[in-house]
């Protein structure tokens, strides 16, 4: 497995995936409310100590959302095939709510149907997604779709537009079903960097910034696609698909100005060494 991290020195590297890290959880945590900004982030992550006025809450969804990177690093390197108790292990992670609820699981599928509103033109509809009944035969078609990608990337000589395109296959088709009752969001920008991160390029992050323009072109897509069903396929309209992979593709610029600049740090040292 390539791993564009390996041309950089060691002390270089360590800083560079505490960086990914931090934007990653940042910006995906924030997307679905989380109030710590960038600076903020970091220094939980790094002093493990909590911000004076901020709810504990937000603390605790960064701290779980690094700890399901650190899996996702290790799935990564893993040659066996990605399974359903993986994704149980990551929501664990990503779900730090210590209640126990009988109908809000924490590592295992959803057990009540989950919807949200959308706006379509002037309308506002009600969506609903996957039936909890459907989800495990529907989750089984994904994780194929999963191991698939991660075979190819796996492979020499994987192209962006490769990576790029099993990013968006799977997240969209993840947040489709919507498989848990919580964190699907977190989940999707999670799993589907994996095939990204096993062809050797840095993670795909999604900038809170645009975070309109990130739910509105998943919106689209649902409201094209309709509800997923068993027996069907997991990525009908492709045109849709196609429009979420060049803002994928847009998204993609924030983790790699990052890795261009651990790279200009590395040139300098070479040249200051020589």
């Amino acid at each position: 497995m390539k791993n564009f991290l390996d041309e950089f020195d060691k002390d270089i590297r360590k800083i560079l995936i505490a960086q990914f890290r931090n934007f990653w959880t940042h910006t995906s945590t924030a997307i679905e409310g989380n109030t710590l900004t960038l600076g903020e982030t970091a220094f939980v992550l790094e002093e493990g100590l909590t911000v004076s006025g901020k709810p504990l809450k937000d603390h605790q969804e960064v701290v779980g959302h690094a700890r399901a990177i650190d899996l996702i690093y290790d799935l990564v390197k893993r040659e066996t095939e990605i399974t359903e108790t993986d994704l149980f292990n990551l929501h664990k992670a990503v779900q730090t709510e210590l209640m126990f609820d009988v109908y809000q699981p924490v590592g295992s599928w959803k057990v009540e149907p989950n919807w949200t509103s959308m706006i379509d033109g002037d309308r506002q509809v009600i969506f609903e997604y996957a039936s909890p009944k459907d989800v495990p035969s529907l989750m089984k078609e994904w994780l194929r779709l999963l191991n698939c990608h991660v075979s190819l990337s796996s492979k020499e000589n994987v192209s962006e537009a490769d990576a790029l395109s099993a990013y968006a296959e799977l997240h969209i088709a993840f947040v489709r079903i919507h498989p848990f009752f919580d964190g699907n969001g977190r989940m999707a920008r999670l799993v589907s960097n994996i095939p990204v991160l096993k062809s050797g390029f840095p993670p795909i992050i999604i900038p809170k910034e645009r975070r309109r323009e990130y739910i509105m072109s998943l919106t689209e897509y649902h409201l094209a696609a309709g509800i997923p069903n068993p027996g069907q396929p997991l990525l009908p309209e492709t045109e849709k698909l196609e429009k979420f992979k060049i803002f994928c593709a847009e998204s993609w610029k924030g983790s790699m100005e990052l890795a261009r600049a651990a790279q200009e740090k590395q040139a300098e040292r070479r040249r200051s060494n020589s």
